[in-house]
């Protein structure tokens, strides 16, 4: 099982976002994602997050928030526990990402890009401020979505577990 973070980085009505075309063997290949990764050892959810903030943008978070963990079950890859956080607060200068190309995008149109289906379910959790912490358990089959279950809560495919 794999632990990572993922962040959504808000200006004004704007995420930063990495357009994932850099890596050689990227499961996320041509995507749009927040930035984050993989935790190193001893690192806690927040600090994997600060620092893969600071690798792939070059920004320091100064105010961020924990907003849910997504668990990620597929049939070609590890189980991943994704930790997703947004930030509201930064300092520093954007730089070039050695993953793929970060750009500002409005949030009216994040759902126009490549992305993982799942991904709309968290992203529309994101969007309501007053949402408190949640689970949400996403099944892959391939590429596509078989399985999507809230807080015990069965949203699409087979019942909820």
């Amino acid at each position: 099982m794999i632990n990572t973070t993922l962040c959504y980085i808000r200006r004004g009505e704007e995420y930063l976002m990495l357009h994932r075309i850099k890596k050689k063997h990227d499961l996320n290949q041509d995507k749009w994602i927040g930035i984050g990764g993989k935790f190193e050892d001893g690192e806690s959810p927040e600090d994997c997050l600060l620092r893969e903030a600071r690798e792939e943008t070059g920004l320091t978070l100064t105010d961020y928030r924990y907003r849910g963990i997504v668990t990620f079950v597929s049939d070609r890859w590890p189980t991943e526990y994704m930790h997703l956080f947004t930030a509201d607060g930064f300092t520093g200068t954007l730089k070039e990402c050695d993953e793929g190309d970060l750009e500002w995008i409005p949030k009216s149109r994040l759902l126009e890009l490549p992305h993982w289906e799942g991904d709309a379910i968290f992203l529309a959790l994101l969007d309501r401020e007053e949402e408190p912490f949640f689970s949400l358990k996403l099944r892959y089959e391939g590429e596509t979505l078989a399985e999507a279950v809230l807080n015990g809560t069965h949203l699409k495919g087979g019942p909820a577990v």
